[in-house]
């Protein structure tokens, strides 16, 4: 048997067609611990440095169950498994802002961050900003009503970022907001409207 067909050799029991299952599935080739659960009953035992696949997020102010990778960002797991498309993907490697999302009332890029990093923490999407009943936050609020962004795919980035900033710095200079949200991009190159929506909104949040 050649080095290769050792390292895809298939666990004894085990279908051809089980075992191809099982690698799609889980993206790895690695038998340190059974792929099928055990017989009998018995609870399958995690490999050290193994992760919890299946695990609670509290997103927007609701615990979600869902099951996450080991390598999966929290962007996949959003978008992905949990429907929060609001959270758009651009670069896809940290570079342009507009996965952003707060953890913890902290901007993060969310296609760079792990999910199994975020356990216990508080996720917050641009589709947690409105009330239940569908009242627009002060800053949503803000740039609708300066018509702040033209295509609108880099809102929810700048949005949840000048909200995180916001929280340390409630009455920013144009200035100072402008170095707060620096670390977006907007692609149709509108930043002085977006500016002037934003701290329309900073404006609205401080009114209450």
């Amino acid at each position: 048997m050649c080095d290769h067909d050792a390292v895809m050799s298939r666990p004894a029991g085990m279908t051809r067609r089980q075992f191809i299952r099982s690698v799609i599935a889980t993206g790895v080739v690695s038998f340190s611990v059974p792929l099928l659960p055990a017989r009998g009953g018995a609870a399958a035992r995690t490999a050290p440095g193994t992760v919890e696949r299946l695990v609670t997020l509290t997103v927007n102010g609701m615990r979600r169950r869902v099951d996450v990778l080991p390598n999966e960002t929290l962007a996949q797991t959003l978008r992905g498994k949990l429907g929060l498309t609001g959270v758009k993907v651009g670069c896809d490697r940290a570079e342009c802002g507009a996965c952003t999302v707060l953890v913890d009332d902290v901007p993060v890029y969310s296609c760079s961050t792990l999910t199994h990093s975020v356990l216990g923490k508080a996720i917050l999407t641009v589709e947690g900003l409105a009330s239940p009943g569908g009242e627009l936050h002060p800053l949503q609020q803000g740039v609708l009503d300066e018509q702040g962004f033209q295509c609108g795919y880099c809102a929810p980035g700048f949005l949840m970022t000048a909200l995180g900033y916001l929280k340390t710095n409630p009455d920013p200079t144009r200035q100072q907001l402008a170095h707060g949200v620096s670390g977006n991009l907007c692609r149709c190159q509108d930043y002085d409207k977006i500016l002037t929506g934003l701290l329309r909104g900073a404006e609205y949040m401080r009114r209450g």
